[in-house]
């Protein structure tokens, strides 16, 4: 029998506070994403979200070396690897 461990991914406005996983991708094709990736947002970056507004947006996530906070519209733009 084959040992095969399945990977849960989501977009990063979809993670709940303290929620942790890996960044698989973030979409280049809008200048938000580019510039997400110029803040550190990059592929095999680890990734937390802290916490949210009360209202819901926007959302402080812990890289290894900061903290950002962005809108959900574009955390949704980076795809995640979450932590099992």
């Amino acid at each position: 029998m084959e040992n095969t461990k399945t990977q849960d991914t989501v977009t990063l406005d979809r993670m709940s506070p303290g929620d942790s996983g890996t960044v698989l991708d973030v979409d280049r094709s809008s200048p938000q994403g580019r510039r997400l990736m110029e803040l550190g947002i990059v592929p095999g970056r680890r990734a937390r979200m802290l916490r949210c507004a009360p209202l819901g947006d926007p959302i402080e996530i812990g890289l290894p070396d900061s903290y950002l906070s962005l809108r959900r519209t574009e955390a949704s733009l980076v795809r995640i690897a979450i932590d099992t």
